[in-house]
């Protein structure tokens, strides 16, 4: 029997799914006209590096796959808190530690997604095996395109150091962050954990720590590859978040 939830879900993928082909239509015929808009996008994908969000490409006709209204949502936990976001996956459990004190508009932001089952029966839609080494997740339309409907600002960026002269710095396996579109204030729904030591320009919100159980995990995912032998795609061994909770500890 389906319920009123998953009916509600479904007609939000439906009326993206719809979305989505008006857009790509305008892309093509963008394309047609001229190739500097072509060159441009490329130099915005460039910037965001291996990890981002593709919220830049979403209309006024597009606003979330959950149709959010109002933005940011306003602050509803004890901005000194700990709390943990629970991932129960295909694959295991995967338990992320994050610490208000550092990312209060982060952690606020993922507790009030996952109360509102956002994450539930999502695809994590990507890893990466070569360069940097991560499994992104977030997105329910599992394209890299779906967002919330708002984005939320950049936090604890000089938490992991300096950056070295190539301009990155490193996040240590088990590091969890927020993935965005390579511009400052574009983090949404999606984010990365992180399964082997990677470096990365320190633009990405570090918000959490996975415990070694889910770092285990994750780890048996990454050595599966991605789809199609490539260094980046989508996992060939499938990840769904089957039900995701964030809770004071």
């Amino acid at each position: 029997m389906v319920t009123s939830d998953q009916r509600r879900r479904q007609l939000a993928r439906d009326k993206y799914a719809r979305q989505q082909q008006r857009r790509a239509e305008a892309r093509r015929k963008a394309k047609r006209r001229t190739t500097v808009i072509a060159a441009s996008l490329a130099v915005v994908l460039a910037a965001g590096g291996a990890v981002y969000a593709s919220v830049q490409f979403l209309g006024d006709d597009a606003k979330s796959t959950e149709e959010t209204a109002g933005g940011e949502p306003k602050m509803a936990i004890d901005a000194k808190g700990a709390y943990a976001f629970s991932l129960g996956t295909n694959e295991g459990d995967i338990t992320i530690a994050m610490d208000a004190a550092k990312t209060p508009r982060t952690v606020n932001s993922f507790k009030h997604l996952a109360d509102k089952k956002y994450f539930d029966g999502t695809k994590c839609h990507r890893l990466t095996t070569a360069g940097i080494f991560v499994l992104q997740c977030g997105d329910p339309e599992g394209t890299g395109m779906g967002g919330p409907g708002y984005t939320i600002p950049d936090e604890n960026l000089d938490a992991l150091g300096k950056a070295g002269d190539d301009g990155k710095v490193t996040y240590k396996a088990g590091t969890v962050a927020m993935a965005n579109t390579g511009q400052p204030g574009t983090g949404g729904s999606q984010f990365f954990l992180v399964y082997k030591d990677s470096k990365l320009p320190p633009q990405y919100t570090p918000f959490g720590t996975i415990d070694a159980a889910g770092l285990a995990a994750v780890q048996k995912v990454g050595a599966a590859g991605a789809e199609g032998g490539q260094g980046d795609g989508a996992p060939k061994k499938p990840v769904t978040i089957e039900k995701a909770t964030v809770s004071a500890k």
